[in-house]
């Protein structure tokens, strides 16, 4: 028998040290110094403190912080610092070892990283979940003081997403979640651009496993055409570029089955229909003697004269580069067989940056003086951190606004160029200048030509900010600014202003309370909230404060009235807000009061739907339906709330509150009907409304509570309230109606 444990526990060693040796190899083949003699410090101490301890898949616990250190190094291209704290991330948060200990044995800086990587790791694959949207404000104050703990955490999330097989159902829909929600937008932040794809697909595969299968079998059945297509496409480019003498590699790239999904979704349209599915990449060495972003233009030249660009669809992030640091020209040209194609054209240096992201972008900065886009974004980290959102939910989602914000370009009055996020509005152009521009701005000039604070900047646009000393800033203006600099500035500045007014409300009500002979105590102010129907003290004196309430009726209030013993304590029960029970009065027992525990919902179990409905509710948000994709969400009350999986507010609730989400099953026999809505565009012929009705009515017994229709320039576009059982009507109904020889299209409108 012993002899058995081992033989286990040196095969366990040999896959252990195998791993070590391929990280090690990963690691030589960098240009970094060679510090091999720290990393297997490192590696031997992590090794002896994780000894013993296993993964949920069964394997060694040391195993994944050998696959975080090797995505750092070879993924990531990170140096002996980083990868020593991914070897030792989980040391402190799972053994008895300190950060001190940390510090006394590889010195302050992976200590630092360590301490900041423990500080954010809230226990997301064990039962120590904690507020998720509380971690991420940690994760952030954490990466303004060094990048790479933020980098490291990505790397490890990676890991776990390629791993999330092993998990739960709701577990990994909690993770995917949160992965979607945040650490994808953070990855595309950082540049990390293959990462990040990569984490959407991962996310999307344990979301909606089914319509992943689906498009994965769709691609694979369509591999065999596409590379016929792609030999033909690049074969004219290759003999171009090398008669001209370049070094390059053409790489083709395939959309992922997230990126071909979200399409569909967005556009209404199927997989037949997203002709983009391959891209090229053309990747060269620069010669010497003229710059590369001349070189690319020269190459540009030569691929539109072999075929013919798209007008609208160029795009120049070689002039002015993307805020994360992204360089490259892409165009879409008309390929072979009337196929439109991108083709995306970088320097080595500009792939090197777009696949490893801010650790190539510092690897290729060698006395560059002007701040980079990464560099801003990181100051502006710091400046939104100085005055952070008290609630962790909002100021996640203040954050968020910048993440995955497309660009534009706009000019001052004297011809400086600025980047600032797509849908911007001048009133967030004047605090990109300056914090005073923005609290004084009561207009702009774009183009010469006087606009609102609310008015949304284009690409080109040069921009004049008008400002009054007597300006102040309004809550309205929150609604007016895109930016999370600018409604973080607001929200500063309007907090500052509340705190005074609601200072004022506060003496005001504690003035009429003492009038009364009463303290302004928690009594009080509880009768005060209940009656004026607000939720939160401070909202009581800012409204106070603000005038807007009629404060002769606080005499009223407490003139002593007789009430009958349970009217009291409904009052009082009704002020406890205890979730874990309900209430019930017992009319046959003289109406006395029972507190009755409310059945709660097993969190580890799949949630099974039944056409009884009992214990959950169709979240009202997204309008699930038998047959779609969903999960579940326990409320307060212990009722589930079933949202889609995409759902946005899903999302959220996934991001910042794991722990209450839970899988879901449909088990209905249709019996129940619900309304989905149906769009069909097609050919306008006569007798075309009457055949889709008799389709509709006829074939499914489907009843129609509302019919839109209409026609232009000879397309018939109708929408159509129905009533159906599942998502398998839904899809027999479209096919049985695209029959037709004149509907084109038949899509869901997802509400």
């Amino acid at each position: 028998m012993q002899d058995k444990k081992d033989e286990i526990i040196s095969e366990e060693d040999l896959l252990i040290q195998q791993e070590f040796d391929a990280l090690i190899n990963d690691y030589l083949n960098t240009n970094h110094r060679k510090k091999v003699e720290i990393i297997t410090k490192a590696f031997n101490f992590a090794n002896a403190a994780h000894k013993g301890f296993k993964r949920r898949s069964g394997e060694p616990y040391i195993m994944h912080p050998l696959a975080v250190a090797r995505i750092v190094v070879k993924e990531i291209g990170l140096g002996s610092t980083s990868i020593c704290s991914a070897l030792l991330h989980d040391v402190v948060e799972d053994t008895d070892y300190t950060v001190e200990d940390i510090e006394n044995l590889f010195g302050p800086k992976i200590a630092q990283i360590v301490d900041g990587l423990t500080k954010i790791s809230g226990g997301v694959f064990g039962d120590r979940a904690s507020d998720q949207a509380e971690n991420f404000r940690k994760l952030i104050l954490t990466m303004s003081e060094d990048v790479r703990v933020i980098i490291i955490k990505i790397a490890d999330r990676l890991h776990n997403m390629r791993t999330l097989g092993s998990m739960p159902p709701a577990k990994q829909y909690k993770i995917a979640g949160e992965t979607q929600y945040i650490y994808a937008p953070l990855a595309h932040r950082l540049g990390l651009f293959r990462i990040k794809t990569e984490l959407e697909n991962l996310s999307f595969k344990y979301e909606h496993p089914e319509v992943y299968r689906e498009l994965e079998e769709k691609l694979a059945n369509d591999a065999e055409n596409r590379k016929r297509f792609y030999e033909e496409f690049s074969k004219p480019i290759d003999e171009k570029f090398h008669d001209m003498g370049y070094k390059f590699k053409l790489k083709a790239r395939i959309k992922t089955v997230y990126s071909i999904w979200r399409k569909m979704s967005t556009r209404n349209i199927p997989f037949e229909e997203v002709y983009d599915i391959l891209a090229l990449r053309v990747i060269f060495e620069p010669k010497a003697g003229s710059r590369e972003q001349e070189q690319c233009w020269q190459l540009y030249s030569a691929l539109t004269a072999i075929y013919k660009p798209h007008p609208e669809r160029i795009r120049d992030w070689v002039s002015t580069p993307k805020a994360n640091g992204y360089e490259a020209l892409h165009v879409t040209v008309m390929g072979p067989s009337g196929r439109w194609v991108e083709v995306q054209i970088r320097s080595k240096r500009m792939d090197d940056i777009a696949e490893r992201g801010v650790a190539a972008h510092w690897k290729y900065k060698t006395g560059e003086t002007e701040e980079s886009g990464l560099d801003k974004w990181l100051h502006e980290i710091k400046e939104i951190l100085k005055n952070p959102e008290p609630n962790a939910i909002d100021f996640m989602e203040t954050f968020k606004l910048n993440l995955f914000a497309s660009e534009i370009f706009v000019f001052t009055p004297k011809g400086d160029i600025k980047t600032i996020a797509l849908g911007a509005t001048a009133l967030d152009f004047a605090f990109l200048l300056h914090s005073d521009l923005g609290f004084h701005c009561i207009g702009a000039k774009v183009n010469h030509k006087l606009v609102p604070l609310s008015y949304k900047l284009s690409s080109g646009d040069q921009v004049e900010i008008l400002t009054s000393k007597k300006q102040r800033p309004q809550p309205e203006w929150e609604n007016y600014v895109s930016t999370a600099h600018a409604k973080s500035k607001i929200r500063e500045w309007l907090k500052k202003e509340n705190k005074s007014i609601a200072k004022k409300g506060k003496e005001r009500i504690k003035e009429i309370l003492e009038n009364l002979n009463l303290e302004i105590n928690n009594t009080n102010i509880v009768r005060l909230l209940n009656h004026y129907n607000i939720i939160d003290p401070q909202d009581l004196y800012l409204q106070t404060g603000k005038e807007v309430l009629n404060l002769n009726d606080i005499p009223k209030l407490f003139k002593p009235k007789n009430k009958n013993i349970l009217t009291r304590y409904l009052k009082i029960l009704g002020g406890q807000n205890e979730p874990d029970y309900k209430t019930e009065i017992d009319l046959k027992n003289q109406g006395q009061l029972m507190l009755v525990p409310a059945e709660r919902v097993d969190r580890k179990k799949t949630f099974i739907l039944t056409d009884d409905k009992r214990g959950y509710e169709l979240a009202s948000c997204c309008h699930p339906i038998p047959g779609d994709d969903v999960l579940g969400y326990v409320n307060d009350s212990e009722i589930v709330m079933i949202h889609k999986m995409q759902c946005p507010v899903a999302a959220k609730l996934k991001a910042s509150q794991g722990g209450r989400i839970i899988s879901a099953k449909w088990d209905m026999h249709k019996l129940l009907s619900f309304e989905e809505i149906i769009e069909v565009k097609g050919i306008d012929k006569k007798g075309i409304f009457v055949q889709i009705l008799k389709v509709i009515s006829e074939s499914y017994n489907v009843n129609i509570s509302k019919i839109n229709i209409g026609t232009n320039d000879g397309i018939f576009l109708g929408r159509f309230h129905i009533f159906v059982h599942d998502t398998q009507d839904i899809e027999n109904l479209k096919r049985d109606i695209l029959k037709l020889p004149e509907i084109k299209s038949v899509s869901r409108i997802e509400t």
